[in-house]
């Protein structure tokens, strides 16, 4: 009995120490009730809890040790703000514009650090190369040529203190060397060893999918193949950094429309014998759910317009078309206009549209929505929506086209395509 006691206090002694605080104050007016709190995967926010407001302030407790890239994102006006963890309190106040965050107001220290050296890595990316061109015009004992002599002076030598926070010096020197653009090309080797032998902040921040990027612009064009076979090979897609890398690069295939690449990577992630990580699984699964042949996940719908049907199931056609929109997509009002002339026809053929909103703002979905006379609906969460994650969202507008059964017939990129498809064109 006193073994299990005093294995009892100490694990709570252990939770309570590894704990740490997210202290979010908001002015009155922001009418945002809940708050989602996410870390960092890679390049995927993982959820991690929500919180109800209490007064005009979040306090939230999380429970286990992480450090990395964090956000916090309000449904209800659909904004975020992004910050840092390193395991320690986070403290910040919300400045509010229009029911939107205009802007953060940081108050806990290792914060204020991450701000100030991410605004002189930007300066230095983008001002001072500027100024050294500047520079060559004026003579250096010159009252101009001085200042600018200064002004240099100050973004190359006058850097934050980091070194207090491993984290912090982590993202700023490996950003400055592999992604900043006044360094030289790294070699695809020094990419390789970055990629293999980082440590697990890689993953949580934000520097995963551009080096990788960068590893895929480090060689010619025509052997993005072979160096994504050797870094695979050397990374070991047995281990979870391997898997984590070979997750990370069927989406960047994907994102860029890389299909064969994308195809290759995802049979070869598919095929494996070993224990596969919950990234990597998920990404197959992803993927798995929404090819050609799969049957398209239900989904019940929260408010839809144009239809009495409760779900996608739901909706009796011989054929849907499942549309993923914005009214602040620029590609969908294009397109939009070429599926609204062919409309209805469709209704002839028994075809039915369904539209999912990524947009955020109320108002501008609303004044949108009702222009459409197909089945509309919106979480009005942006990409945190849940059919996002679902059927594998990446951009708007994406499509599917679907049989009465709800199997997927056909994946087209754009509107003429699913036209096409229909023979309505």
């Amino acid at each position: 009995m006193k073994k299990i006691i005093t294995f009892t206090l100490i694990g709570i002694f252990i939770n309570s120490y590894s704990q740490f605080k997210i202290d979010i104050e908001a002015p009155e007016d922001f009418t945002a009730k809940e708050v989602y709190i996410y870390t960092l995967d890679g390049s995927k926010d993982v959820f991690n809890l929500k919180q109800n407001k209490k007064g005009n302030s979040w306090n939230i407790n999380i429970a286990k040790p992480y450090t990395g890239m964090m956000k916090a994102y309000f449904p209800e006006t659909g904004s975020s703000a992004s910050f840092i963890s390193v395991n320690q309190d986070v403290k910040f106040s919300l400045i509010i514009k229009n029911d939107k965050i205009y802007d953060v107001d940081i108050q806990d220290k290792a914060n204020k650090v991450m701000n100030a050296a991410q605004d002189i890595l930007q300066k230095k990316e983008y001002i001072l190369p500027v100024l050294y061109q500047i520079g060559e015009y004026y003579k250096n004992d010159s009252e101009f040529g001085n200042a600018l002599n200064k002004e240099i002076k100050n973004l190359t030598t006058n850097n934050p203190d980091i070194a207090e926070y491993p984290f912090i010096e982590y993202y700023v020197n490996n950003y400055d060397k592999y992604l900043g653009k006044n360094e030289k090309k790294n070699s695809t080797e020094d990419l390789s060893n970055f990629i293999i032998k980082s440590n697990e902040w890689l993953e949580t921040s934000a520097l995963m999918r551009p080096i990788l990027i960068a590893h895929l612009n480090s060689g010619p064009a025509e052997k993005v193949t072979q160096r994504v076979d050797a870094l695979l090979s050397d990374a070991d897609i047995e281990t979870s950094r391997g898997q984590n890398v070979l997750s990370e690069l069927v989406e960047i295939f994907n994102a860029y429309g890389m299909e064969d690449l994308k195809n290759k990577y995802l049979a070869q992630a598919d095929n494996l014998k070993c224990t596969i990580n919950e990234k990597l699984s998920s990404t197959i699964k992803n993927y798995k759910n929404t090819e050609i042949g799969a049957k398209l996940q239900n989904y019940k719908f929260i408010n839809p317009s144009n239809t009495k049907a409760k779900d996608v199931y739901g909706v009796k056609a011989d054929k849907k078309i499942i549309m993923f929109w914005a009214s602040t997509c620029s590609h969908c009002e294009k397109e939009i206009p070429e599926l609204l002339e062919k409309y209805s026809d469709m209704k002839k053929q028994n075809i039915e549209i369904i539209g999912f909103s990524l947009d955020t703002d109320k108002t501008s979905y609303e004044n949108k929505r009702k222009d459409l006379p197909w089945i509309v609906d919106s979480e009005l969460q942006g990409w945190y929506s849940t059919y996002s994650d679902m059927y594998n969202v990446h951009a708007t507008p994406s499509y599917f086209i679907l049989d009465a059964d709800n199997t997927i017939l056909d994946i087209p990129i754009h509107a003429s395509n699913v036209l096409e498809f229909l023979k309505l064109k």
